[in-house]
């Protein structure tokens, strides 16, 4: 079976609506991966306009009265990127053939066990660069980095037209998932935030995600799971219709960026350790369950097990960190996220925003109750949108006009849907507040004031970035910049070059880390700690099933934390800061017992 394995160890993730909405274009030439959000088709139509033009293509606007304009947008802006950067890539080929100095600077990007790294080090050992030969080494292992799109599966609201409802492929997540499927991309599509049965059933209707004789695919998927319960699950959901998971994309439930999915406690330790042990089984349980499916749809069954890659993101930050999980649990790569917003080569980010992140502490970053979604939603303080909307909330005219409405799922007052970060909802919701305002104590009534309130409008506050670094005019209301860096990004100080972030990655150079900063698993589990005493703490009515929930939870992390004393501190790994690392796991450990 023919299979090209990428050039890269690492891969950028999805970060935002506009973090990383055009990282291919200024990446992928190099064999980067990385992933972009289709969730926001406005966006997206400004970046097919803005890019159409830098790089000298047709456009043609696709308006919102167009039939089926936001798959169509989503295709159109695909389209374009699958051009420009097959076109940046072979530029770059060829100007690594031609410049001896380039093609140095390049294998400084490259990781130190590539085999394309190896043999060009051999050509340059023997002195003797045969430009037939070097050709022919680039045509084999460089390939440009896949443009991935990344859907969150709870983002499907209902779309209606003359107060009539649309049909289910027109829903919002439906609809972007057309909007790849019909491009010219041979790339993945990222679902994350859990199942949607209904969205996954709606990609049997296209024939890229079907494999051929070689078990290869234009259109590939990624899920993004918390534990091995939920590959399994998804993963024989999606076998059953004849359709294939090409990669179980693990993620830290809290130690990373954006909207936080918390487990019951299970920590990444402990779940890289059971994919380690259990991932032949999940192969074969979902091949068998392909075979019989595309057996039934009479469709082509592939004559060897398609490839299943792991991978794992969340709180990574030094190129030990990203060995050991390399080498250890034998994962396929690892998502750099955050660290990645002080890369201005690599991540759109206005200079004032990208300024804020570089200064920010941990106090600075928490996990808020912003999202509208009412999922925690890491963030940092003191950003642009903070200061419009505590502005509008003092002058008494609290929320968002709302104009993308991508968020509006909230059934509670008309069945389009409204946002809870709009103005329209949090008035009714402030007036019903008002109307019993006498029943309550003033600390109920401010706290629940500061709930309605406090919701951001994320559609346009994680676009705005993009348009402020690329000169696009903003319309509308004011809401500034929502940034969303995982806890992470508290270490990393400064804006730093494309290959200087690289070769940290893979320990070839260090870019400054402030010294606090703790083993990433060690720090996950002071957060998971945090999460369980602020649950706590914020539960009045406490019931029998939860006090079991929160027992099961607290075992969990007992249960990792005894994980952790023997890997952390065995012979093999982070030998070099045992001490430290045995020390704040002691200092966890009472935390823990502590909690009652």
């Amino acid at each position: 079976m023919t299979y090209t394995k990428p050039l890269h160890t690492f891969h950028i993730p999805v970060m935002g609506l506009a973090f990383t909405i055009d990282s291919p274009l200024r990446v992928a030439h190099y064999g980067i991966d990385s992933v972009i959000s289709i969730m926001d088709d406005d966006l997206i139509e400004r970046m097919n306009a803005f890019y159409s033009e830098k790089f000298k293509q047709p456009y043609k606007e696709i308006t919102q009265k167009v039939e089926d304009f936001r798959a169509k947008r989503i295709t159109n802006y695909l389209n374009l990127l699958d051009k420009v950067v097959s076109e940046k890539f072979l530029k770059f080929k060829s100007e690594l053939i031609e410049k001896r100095s380039s093609l140095e600077q390049f294998m400084h990007l490259l990781p130190s066990q590539s085999e394309l790294k190896i043999k060009l080090s051999e050509l340059f050992k023997i002195n003797k660069l045969n430009l037939q030969e070097l050709t022919s080494l680039l045509d084999e292992y460089l390939n440009p980095g896949s443009i991935d799109v990344n859907i969150m599966t709870k983002i499907d609201k209902d779309n209606f037209s003359n107060g009539e409802q649309l049909p289910v492929i027109y829903n919002d997540a439906h609809a972007a998932l057309r909007g790849f499927a019909n491009s010219t991309t041979r790339s993945s599509v990222v679902f994350s935030a859990g199942m949607n049965p209904r969205l996954y059933s709606y990609m049997e209707t296209f024939e890229d995600f079907y494999p051929d004789v070689k078990g290869q695919f234009k259109k590939k998927i990624i899920v993004k799971v918390s534990d091995f319960r939920s590959a399994m699950i998804q993963g024989n959901f999606l076998a059953k219709k004849g359709l294939w998971v090409s990669e179980y994309r693990i993620e830290s439930g809290l130690n990373c960026g954006g909207h936080a999915f918390a487990t019951d406690g299970m920590l990444l330790g402990p779940i890289l350790e059971e994919f380690k042990t259990k991932k032949e089984t999940l192969i074969d349980t979902s091949y068998s369950l392909l075979k019989k499916a595309l057996e039934v749809k009479n469709k082509t069954i592939p004559e060897q097990i398609p490839v299943v890659r792991v991978t794992v993101q969340g709180g990574v930050g030094t190129a030990q960190e990203h060995h050991f999980l390399l080498d250890y649990y034998k994962v396929d790569a690892v998502g750099w996220g955050s660290p990645f917003l002080l890369v201005p080569e690599a991540t759109s980010v206005d200079k004032a925003t990208r300024a804020l992140i570089a200064g920010a502490t941990e106090k600075d970053l928490y996990l808020s109750a912003i999202s509208p979604l009412g999922v925690p939603f890491n963030t940092l303080r003191g950003t642009t949108n903070d200061f419009y909307k505590n502005t509008r909330i003092k002058e008494g005219r609290a929320g968002s006009s709302c104009p993308k409405k991508y968020l509006a799922l909230s059934k509670e007052y008309k069945k389009e849907g409204s946002c809870t970060a709009s103005k329209k909802y949090q008035d009714k919701k402030i007036e019903e507040l008002e109307s019993k305002k006498e029943q309550l104590t003033t600390q109920a009534y401010t706290k629940a004031y500061k709930e309605i309130t406090d919701k951001s409008c994320l559609c346009v506050g994680l676009a705005n970035a993009s348009h402020i670094e690329l000169g696009i005019p903003i319309k509308g209301q004011q809401q500034g910049v929502v940034v969303c860096p995982g806890p992470n990004m508290a270490y990393f100080q400064e804006e730093v070059k494309l290959s200087e972030m690289v070769q940290h990655i893979y320990g070839e150079n260090s870019i400054p880390i402030a010294p606090s900063r703790p083993n990433m698993y060690l720090k996950e589990l002071e957060l998971y700690i945090l999460y369980l005493k602020d649950q706590m703490k914020q539960t009045h009515d406490i019931t029998d099933q939860q006090i079991k929930k929160w027992n099961l939870f607290k075992e969990n992390l007992s249960s990792a934390i005894a994980y952790y004393y023997k890997l952390l501190l065995s012979d093999g790994y982070f030998q070099s800061d045992r001490d430290r690392n045995k020390k704040k796991l002691q200092e966890l450990e009472q935390q823990l017992y502590r909690i009652s």
